[in-house]
């Protein structure tokens, strides 16, 4: 009986023993199907069948929460990251700079007056004056990088006046009521087969009419409804160049603190004694009772070391040109998604030439380029809304704004030999194709001031050749 049961507590045993390992071999040649569909911890996006999902796939984002936590994301980026903060504000450099110049002018072949032009740039300066638009353009920059989209909320005053707010990305959700409605998506009301054409927005559960918000999108297609931060491709190289400064500071900063380890032949109570001895101050903790012994190394001490006693100096073999390396590695993987030099990502010009970079045929050039003249369009349109607005409000001619457009010109973004340039704009103004207004803007001056900067020296210079010399009043006196 007793062997009976042993004997099958044997074959139980063995059977175990197969099941164990024919799980083990399983899952030890198990492939998981979605494998694929992940990469460095993040999971892709699936494509679906409407071109309003795959544009949200595109965009890395599925969901307004999932919008959210990127967005969020990057803001920490744009505040704690020094790479970041410094990207950020060498596009707002290059892009705004001093702030673009805003002219209304006749359109070609428009018979406008020059009175109506004067009241419609008057318009614009006050528009420009009363929000701020150089410091409000920057921003703008700054938020359309950052959060990958900003909303312009466009109030009208009574009298015409335009005035200018930014609205939180946060703030535009889709209402809980309307979360099963699919032109309703992201916070944005679309038609219902045409995502480019936006009818409302929805700022904090109220629908606001699309012609009062103007939204610029970054970084996605133009069929996707919200935007996308610009450094969201390279977070997590921004977060390694970090970690590994930090790191390598830590490890610089204990290595040089650390100006030798001695190595003792004898016993523990003998190196006790011997720091004991050796100490220039000695402090009781009040808690603990343990007692610290502190000996200050001035600058060129000599150390006598008894027999026995090793000296080691860490801090000689600190090799902090291979952390370097990998650095710059990560740092040049984050300017090439800026199509940025990366001295305008690190303000380490060593290894570049500021002359030979920004030259008209350079990457950044082209870059910046591009997005100045996206910047541009963007204001334009904004600019005519403004303008509109005064219309409606009687303050201009409705029917003569068709005669009207808007020019701006930016700063210049490649290094200039003024010298040059200005042989360049005088032939082209002795040609008729370059206008001493256009080459005033360029050389950022103001034509209208200057023109009365030179009326006023006319006529002081007539009021100085007609006043009467000492010379000639002694004379008159004499007669």
């Amino acid at each position: 009986m007793i062997e009976s049961r042993g004997t099958e507590r044997g074959i139980l045993e063995q059977l175990h023993t197969r099941l164990r390992e024919s799980y083990e071999e399983l899952f030890a040649n198990y492939v998981d199907p979605q494998e694929p569909l992940f990469d460095d911890g993040e999971k892709w996006q699936p494509l679906l069948g409407t071109a309003d999902d795959v544009a949200a796939a595109h965009a890395t984002y599925s969901t307004e929460e999932q919008l959210q936590a990127i967005q969020a994301e990057a803001r920490r980026l744009a505040t704690t990251n020094e790479f970041a903060i410094n990207g950020h504000e060498n596009r707002i450099s290059y892009l705004v700079g001093s702030g673009h110049r805003y002219r209304v002018v006749a359109r070609d072949e428009a018979d406008s007056s020059t009175e109506f032009i004067a009241q419609a740039q008057s318009v614009l300066d006050r528009f420009l004056d009363e929000n701020a638009w150089v410091a409000r353009q920057q921003e703008i920059v700054r938020r359309r990088d950052r959060d990958g989209e900003v909303f312009l909320r466009l109030f009208t005053q009574s009298d015409g006046r335009t005035l200018v707010r930014f609205v939180e990305p946060g703030q535009v959700v889709t209402p809980r009521e309307l979360q099963s409605d699919p032109s309703v998506r992201f916070g944005v009301r679309t038609e219902p087969f045409d995502v480019e054409t936006v009818l409302a927005y929805y700022v904090d559960g109220v629908a606001v009419d699309a012609t009062e918000i103007q939204h610029r999108k970054g970084q996605v297609d133009r069929n996707a409804r919200r935007g996308l931060p610009l450094f969201y491709p390279v977070r997590k190289n921004l977060r390694r160049a970090e970690k590994l400064l930090r790191n390598m500071s830590i490890v610089a900063e204990i290595q040089s603190a650390i100006a030798l380890i001695r190595r003792h032949g004898a016993g523990g109570d003998s190196v006790q004694q011997f720091v004991a001895d050796t100490a220039d101050l000695t402090v009781t903790d009040r808690i603990s009772g343990h007692q610290q012994h502190i000996r200050r190394y001035g600058p060129g001490t000599i150390l006598d070391a008894p027999a026995g006693i090793q000296y080691d100096f860490p801090a000689a073999g600190l090799d902090a040109g291979s952390f370097v390396t990998i650095m710059q590695a990560e740092l040049r993987a984050i300017a090439s998604r800026l199509v940025m030099p990366e001295f305008m990502l690190t303000s380490d010009a060593s290894n570049a030439n500021y002359a030979s970079t920004l030259v008209a045929e350079g990457p950044a050039v082209k870059m910046f380029s591009r997005l100045q003249h996206e910047l541009i369009a963007d204001d334009r349109a904004l600019l005519r809304r403004v303008l509109g607005n005064a219309a409606a409000a009687g303050v201009l001619s409705e029917a003569r704004l068709g005669q009207l457009e808007i020019q701006v010109t930016p700063p210049s973004l490649v290094v200039r030999n003024e010298r040059d340039e200005a042989d360049v704009h005088r032939i082209e103004l002795e040609s008729g194709i370059l206008s001493p207004q256009t080459w005033s803007e360029r050389r950022g001056l103001n034509y209208e001031q200057e023109q009365a900067n030179f009326a006023a020296h006319q006529v002081r210079g007539s009021e100085a050749s007609s006043a009467p010399t000492r010379g000639s009043a002694v004379e008159h006196f004499e007669d």
